[in-house]
């Protein structure tokens, strides 16, 4: 169930923009730490100076999904992609030491799996992506590659794991 505590009541959500991206993310956090919805809502507010939170879910430790922007008001959450884009954000990404991995609890799993099947439901062309995959493509293969990673968020193959 979505908890809509971080929704924004506005005008214009009768207007729907084109989505043709659903990116994930990590928010960078220790698996020995919290880092809530509220927390990061709060931090994109008052230490980035946004409007709102950059995301449109995001995802706690024990499932809670958190509604942020609503999915017609552009994002903050991936340079050059907020426009056609809706972003999720799950709470963690790194081990006990700060290295990237994949921290994703069963619940936070179940969680991500049950809203990703809602959005592409309703956005059945947006394409499914890790925030990793917008990477610039450094050597002109045609391939985002691990080496040119601009960072590793959100720490696991979203398009591989997410294929509808």
């Amino acid at each position: 169930m979505v908890n809509s505590q971080f929704s924004i009541i506005n005008s214009q959500l009768n207007k729907m923009r084109t989505i043709s991206l659903i990116i994930l993310h990590c928010s960078a956090t220790r698996i020995n730490a919290r880092y809530t919805a509220a927390q990061c809502r709060f931090d994109h507010m008052h230490h980035r100076g946004w409007k709102d939170i950059g995301y449109h879910y995001y995802v706690e430790q024990d499932g809670s999904i958190h509604r942020g922007r609503p999915e017609a008001e552009v994002g903050a959450h991936c340079k050059h992609h907020n426009q056609h884009s809706i972003g999720i954000c799950y709470e963690g990404g790194l081990d006990a030491q700060g290295h990237a991995a994949d921290t994703r609890t069963p619940a936070q799993k179940e969680a991500l799996l049950e809203l990703l099947t809602d959005l592409h439901r309703r956005f059945p062309m947006a394409l499914i992506l890790g925030h990793r995959d917008l990477s610039p493509d450094l050597n002109g293969n045609g391939l985002i590659e691990p080496n040119e990673y601009l960072k590793q968020c959100p720490c696991f193959d979203a398009n591989q794991e997410y294929r509808f």
